[in-house]
């Protein structure tokens, strides 16, 4: 049995077993972001409804549903400040909004997230947590893969440093794009991270997958991603990692650094 009120003191993490709940955006960055204070950055406006899509209902009334439950105008929230005194800019993605998916405004949302990187002389850091591209805009949301892979590159041919916080989960157009380019992968523990689903795959190959195909542990051990930091200790990693790349930075314009290990990681 979980009280809210001691899962919230827990940063939203089961405090028998170690599960990691979804929080949205704004918790994110509170617990990110020094002191909890950061500064938000308006997104470019975008056209809402480009192909005028109807499923079972119109695209425009999902959209309003999206954004009266989640308080917010679209699936991913950008913000800057500092974090362990060291300048950063986030975007987070709210898997409540439509999944997290990927369409003309969250591609928007990454470039705005990159350029102020650049205007700021920060560190970027990506927070995924979305299904995957935005079926409801077609064509123009998978143009969004390249669009953010464009920007990204941008941040590191700057020499600024870019880290990408693996969360539940991230699969998709979004891992075949930007998730996956960062100079550090972390995950949170027990997060789903692929591309297809698992079902969908294991119809495919008609095999049984692995125990734990596709978890964040599983993909630290085949080398995808860097290191799995319980969220608790978060805002301490991001802070050595910042201070440590804007060091190499300093040094030779190199973003590429040793990656030190979480100190409760249990071999993480």
């Amino acid at each position: 049995m979980l009280f809210h009120r001691e899962l919230e003191e827990n940063q939203h993490v089961c405090h028998a077993c170690g599960h990691h709940l979804r929080i949205n955006p704004r918790q994110r960055l509170e617990l990110l972001f020094d002191d909890g204070a950061y500064t938000r950055i308006d997104l470019p406006a975008v056209t809402s409804d480009p192909l005028k899509f109807r499923d079972s209902r119109r695209y425009t009334d999902r959209l309003k549903d999206a954004q009266t439950k989640s308080g917010e105008r679209e699936a991913i929230i950008v913000a800057h400040g500092t974090i362990s005194g060291q300048p950063a800019v986030i975007a987070a993605f709210d898997f409540s909004f439509m999944g997290g998916s990927m369409g003309q405004a969250v591609g928007a949302g990454l470039l705005t997230a990159a350029d102020t990187a650049l205007a700021q002389n920060a560190a970027l850091i990506a927070i995924p947590a979305s299904g995957g591209a935005r079926m409801q805009e077609g064509m123009l949301s998978l143009v969004q893969m390249p669009r953010t892979v464009i920007a990204v590159d941008r941040v590191r041919e700057a020499g600024l440093p870019y880290v990408v916080l693996l969360t539940d989960p991230t699969t998709g157009g979004v891992s075949a794009s930007f998730a996956m380019l960062g100079d550090i992968q972390i995950a949170e523990p027990g997060a789903t991270i692929g591309f297809a689903g698992k079902r969908v795959i294991q119809d495919t190959v008609r095999e049984e997958l692995p125990e734990g195909f596709q978890t964040a542990e599983y993909l630290r051990e085949h080398g995808m991603v860097d290191m799995v930091v319980p969220r608790a200790e978060l805002p301490a990693m991001l802070g050595r990692l910042l201070s440590l790349l804007r060091e190499k930075q300093a040094s030779d314009g190199s973003p590429q650094v040793m990656i030190p290990a979480p100190a409760s990681s249990d071999g993480d």
